[in-house]
């Protein structure tokens, strides 16, 4: 009778394997690891990303902040940051044991819905002014060094089509 396939709990797990557990594609978790600085796989001796449990640990609750809960990558990374700090990572919701294959093969990352966008921290303004923090009222305003960056790029932008338009009308003189 043929179970699941499951992988072995080991020391280290070659990328395949660790992709294939989670159910994730090897570049997406090779642009992970240029992202979170938590995520640094160690080589082998023929120079293949190996992952430790920690890791994988890692990789799975990068996976749910991002897919499940919405997280943009800065969320999720400072997110990670501080549960890795706290060492509330150092619990896994299911048994390191565990690593089954998926029961269905993964989804391409562009067919799958796109999630909702969040920040580090979902916050509402009741929950801030409940903490005692000042809450600011009406529309939030850029800061100076932004607004001022803004102007000088729109300014620069302005030039450019001044230019390009005296260009033509240069060229279409000389073209009659």
């Amino acid at each position: 009778m043929v179970g699941k396939a499951r992988v072995q709990k080991r020391l280290y797990y070659k990328i395949g394997e660790a992709c294939k557990a989670l159910g994730i594609q090897p570049y997406v978790l090779r642009y992970w690891e240029t992202e979170f600085p938590a995520l640094t796989p160690s080589k082998s001796r023929s120079g293949q990303r190996v992952y430790s449990e920690k890791e994988l640990e890692i990789i799975r609750r990068i996976k749910e902040l991002l897919y499940e809960e919405g997280y943009t990558i800065a969320g999720a990374k400072k997110k990670l940051e501080t549960e890795l700090a706290s060492g509330a990572l150092g619990e896994p919701d299911e048994p390191a044991d565990s690593l089954e294959a998926p029961e269905e093969p993964a989804k391409p990352l562009a067919a799958s819905p796109p999630a909702p966008r969040r920040s580090a921290r979902p916050v509402s303004r009741e929950a801030v002014a409940s903490e005692g923090e000042a809450v600011p009222s009406g529309p939030p305003s850029l800061d100076t060094d932004a607004a001022e960056r803004i102007q000088t790029l729109r300014s620069g932008i302005e030039k450019a089509l001044q230019e390009a338009r005296e260009i033509l009308a240069l060229l279409d003189t000389q073209s009659s």
